[in-house]
């Protein structure tokens, strides 16, 4: 399917590994112009040094965006790099240290959840959407979590953050109404990243569990999370969706959340 996207110009925040380095080789593959963003500049420049072997055009706006003037500069580079951003995937995710008590998780901590996986949002939002409504097109697609309707207790400021993100965009969604601009959300599920991989065996240990392969011990984890399929999610398959809705065809899809999860969250939606 051919999405009908080559020469639109996309950000994706976080993208210096996990899901959102899959995405953006994902929209380089279609033509996209991409633009990386992360703090890891050597995971960055490996990142477009693969995307440019493989005939893609690729920029980099390292920087901060969980406070206002990092957020700044970081904007100015990804808007400058292709005069505009119509594509606006935020990424971005936080999780606060874990806590064995819903408690112990400070205000602090909350505020600081908050600024990366919801204000990072709006700042990316503001910086963006002004372009967007000047092409009469645009499409911002928010990645959101399972825990948003299942919120852990021991991550206890995660899954509340991700809920507001989810909100938000239903928000948004209605304010750019009639503007050719979409917003939607897609949650994931467990996703067997770089960091999964590396928490396995400590997860494994922890619960006392017999398997030591990274095989068993990913298949272990998915049916205490109740997955349907037996399995985590691989980066490159919340990649595609990300792509689809970022798409022509998705002109009709907004203020929706795509649950990507394997089942494993008991929810209609």
């Amino acid at each position: 399917m051919d999405l009908g996207i080559a020469g639109k110009r996309a950000l994706v925040t976080g993208s210096t590994s996990g899901i959102g380095a899959a995405t953006v080789r994902m929209l380089a593959s279609e033509g996209v112009k991409v633009v990386i963003h992360g703090r890891n500049a050597e995971r960055a420049e490996a990142i477009r040094f693969e995307i440019e072997g493989n005939g893609g055009d690729v920029a980099i706006a390292l920087g901060d965006l969980s406070n206002d003037q990092s957020a700044e500069m970081v904007m100015r580079m990804a808007l400058s790099a292709y005069g505009g951003i119509d594509i606006l995937v935020n990424n971005l995710g936080h999780y606060e240290p874990f806590a064995h008590a819903w408690t112990d998780a400070t205000p602090d901590q909350w505020a600081e959840t908050y600024q990366s996986n919801v204000i990072a949002a709006v700042r990316t939002v503001r910086a963006c959407v002004g372009g967007m409504k000047a092409e009469g097109w645009g499409r911002i697609i928010n990645i959101a979590s399972g825990a948003y309707t299942e919120p852990p207790p021991d991550f206890p400021t995660y899954g509340p953050s991700k809920a507001a993100l989810v909100n938000m965009s239903v928000g948004l969604a209605k304010a750019l109404a009639n503007t050719g601009i979409t917003v939607n959300t897609i949650s994931p599920g467990n996703v067997l990243t770089e960091t999964l991989k590396g928490y396995l065996p400590a997860i494994g240990e922890a619960n006392g569990w017999e398997e030591k392969d990274l095989d068993g011990l990913e298949r272990r984890f998915a049916r205490q999370w109740r997955s349907l399929v037996n399995r985590t999610g691989r980066v490159d398959e919340i990649a595609a969706l990300i792509c689809f809705v970022a798409s022509v065809h998705s002109s009709y899809i907004t203020g929706t959340n795509y649950r990507i999860d394997g089942g494993s969250h008991a929810t209609l939606n």
